[in-house]
C-alpha cells in the first residue's frame, strides 16, 4: 500500500456513486458525496484494520501512523486525556498521518414561529411545561427530567439544577449545582400544569407518567424522545430536545448578554466550551452589533 493509494481511496470517497468506476466526468461544482468527517471516520476504520496487521506482522500502518512527541499541539489543558495520560505523556503518540479538515458545524437554532408552532401543537400542559422550560433555562433535557418540585421556586422564579440519582436515569451533566432564573409565565405554566393535570399525585418528580403506566412514575427519556416523533409530524419541524438549549445560548448572546454569563446559566465547566460551541455570528448578527455600537451612522471621517 503506497501514499497514492490512500489518496486515491479518499478522492473515490469523495465522488459521487454514478462516477466511481471512472467512465463519468465529475464537474468541480459538484458537492462530496462523503464529507469530511465520513472520510475521517472510514480512514480511522483503515488505521485500525492496518495497525491489527501490523500487531500480526504485516506492516501496513507507516504511511498511516506516524510517531510524534505529545506537546500543547496535541493536548490542551482541557482537551480530553486518555487514561494513564500521566505515565506516558513524555513518549512518543500515534498520531494518523492523512486526516482532512472538517468544517465547525453551527448548533441548529428554532426560529420564534417554530418554537410557537411545537407549543402550540402539545397536546398536554405537561408537554407544554417541558418544551416552554427546556427553551426558557436552557436546560438539558436530562436536568429536566430529574427536577423535583423543590426544585423550582415559584416566587424567586428561579429554578435549580442539582446533580443527584434519579429513577428514570435522568442525570445532570455538569457535578455542581445551578440557579437559573425563570420567566414569570414559565412559572404560571407549572402552576397550570400542577392544578390541571398533576393534582393530588404522590410524586417528587416535575414530570411524571400521567396517562400512562406506571403512573405518577418520572418521565423516561424514551417517551420525551416519542412525543419529539409525534410533534415533529404534527408540526413539520425537524426538531430534537438539545435544540431547545443551542436557541436559548444564542438568543442570549444575539441580546446582548456575556460570553461569561452564558457559560454560568448553561452549566459549562470553561468558558472556552462556551466559546466554541456559540461564539458564532451570522454575517447579520454582526452587521446588528456594529450598528448598536454606530460604528455606520456615527463615523468621525467621510468616505
Amino acid at each position: 500500500m503506497t501514499l497514492e493509494d490512500v489518496a486515491g481511496f479518499v478522492a473515490w470517497l469523495r465522488l459521487p456513486p454514478q462516477a466511481r468506476d471512472g467512465m463519468v466526468a465529475v464537474l468541480p461544482t459538484v458537492a462530496h458525496h462523503c464529507s469530511a468527517a465520513s472520510v475521517n471516520r472510514k480512514l480511522a476504520a483503515l488505521t485500525s484494520f492496518c495497525g491489527f496487521h501490523a500487531r500480526h506482522g504485516v506492516a501496513l500502518t507507516g504511511l498511516l501512523v506516524s510517531m510524534a512527541p505529545e506537546g500543547r499541539r496535541y493536548f490542551s489543558a482541557t482537551a480530553y486525556k486518555p487514561f494513564l495520560h500521566h505515565a506516558t505523556k513524555n513518549e512518543f503518540q500515534r498520531r494518523r498521518t492523512i486526516t482532512l479538515t472538517q468544517p465547525r458545524l453551527r448548533p441548529k437554532v428554532l426560529t420564534a414561529k417554530q418554537v410557537q408552532t411545537i407549543l402550540d401543537a402539545c397536546e398536554h400542559l405537561r408537554d407544554r411545561l417541558l418544551f416552554a422550560l427546556l427553551l426558557d433555562t436552557g436546560v438539558r433535557i436530562g436536568e429536566a427530567l430529574g427536577l423535583r418540585h423543590e426544585d423550582l421556586d415559584i416566587a424567586g422564579k428561579t429554578l435549580t439544577v442539582r446533580p443527584r440519582h434519579n429513577d428514570n436515569g435522568a442525570r445532570a451533566k455538569a457535578g455542581v449545582c445551578r440557579t437559573v432564573p425563570t420567566s414569570p409565565e414559565l412559572m404560571r405554566l407549572y402552576v397550570d400544569y400542577l392544578n390541571g393535570e398533576y393534582g393530588a399525585l404522590d410524586s417528587d418528580y416535575v414530570f411524571v407518567n400521567l396517562w400512562s403506566e406506571p403512573k405518577g412514575h418520572p418521565w423516561a427519556y424514551a417517551a420525551v424522545y416519542d412525543l419529539v416523533r409525534r410533534l415533529r409530524v404534527r408540526t413539520g419541524v425537524d426538531f430534537g430536545p438539545h435544540q431547545y438549549r443551542h436557541t436559548y445560548a444564542t438568543w442570549l448572546l444575539r441580546r446582548g448578554a456575556g460570553m461569561e454569563s452564558v457559560k454560568q446559566l448553561l452549566g459549562h465547566a470553561s468558558v472556552t466550551t462556551t466559546i466554541d460551541t456559540y461564539g458564532h455570528l451570522t454575517v447579520e448578527d454582526a452587521r446588528a452589533t456594529l450598528e448598536a455600537a454606530g460604528w455606520f451612522t456615527g463615523r468621525e471621517v467621510q468616505w
